[in-house]
């Protein structure tokens, strides 16, 4: 029998507690959400601010790994970057602005192809996880970038450019409410890039507060990684 989904609902998944050590010798940990039938698609997920209270469990990406899974065969990879801790505990090594955090990125994906082997794998940046998205995830195994409420707080016009060179999709969900880059700020700061898609949510907010923001959230999520336009179901 369906029940309405709510902010707590927690659908059937194999999860699997992880740690993954990097080319500089930092302790990762993460948890893999993965569907129990055949997987069809990816995210690797990279959160909010650390010293802002950003970690795995920031509430999209815990619903993520809690509904996806199950709702739309999607495996749901998150973790804490160097210095962060969650529930799950803590990854070693000390916050470093997102330079250092390459490692973190550029471990986690050989994780996700060498160990895992996943396929169809997206990159999902939320806020200083854009950044990281933007400068980092450069691993040609990948499908392409999600961006919730880029900031662009420490990207560069260079490092920008470089998606110029990239022809993998990057697709931007701007809150109309957004505290640091709403959606016209976002389309002329991201002019630079003109392959890359704007995606304006109408009274949402940088974090995605109410279960209508991240119902939304997460429907583009799944059409973007399945290919096919998605509204996901509000019973399931």
């Amino acid at each position: 029998m369906s029940q309405t989904v709510r902010p707590s609902s927690v659908f059937d998944a194999t999860r699997t507690p992880f740690h993954v050590v990097t080319e500089d010798g930092v302790d990762l940990i993460g948890e893999v959400a993965a569907p129990l039938g055949a997987s069809k698609g990816a995210i690797l997920c990279l959160h909010p601010l650390p010293t802002a209270g950003g970690m795995m469990d920031s509430h999209v990406y815990k619903k993520a790994a809690n509904r996806l899974p199950a709702m739309a065969g999607i495996t749901v990879v998150r973790f804490n970057t160097r210095g962060t801790t969650s529930e799950a505990g803590s990854s070693t090594g000390n916050f470093d602005n997102g330079k250092s955090e390459r490692f973190d990125v550029e471990a986690m994906l050989r994780y996700c192809f060498d160990t895992l082997k996943l396929e169809n794998v997206w990159v999902t940046g939320w806020s200083f996880g854009t950044d990281l998205a933007l400068q980092h995830a450069k691993d040609s195994r990948h499908k392409g970038l999600i961006l919730l409420s880029p900031p662009l707080r420490t990207t560069t016009v260079e490092q920008l450019e470089y998606w110029n060179t990239d022809p993998r999709p990057i697709t931007a969900l701007v809150p109309e409410l957004d505290d640091y880059l709403q959606p016209e700020a976002a389309r002329k700061r991201f002019s630079i890039v003109p392959t890359m898609k704007i995606v304006a949510v109408d009274e949402a907010k940088h974090l995605w507060v109410g279960e209508p923001a991240v119902h939304r959230v997460l429907s583009e999520i799944v059409s973007i990684v399945s290919g096919v336009p998605t509204t996901l179901p509000l019973e399931f």
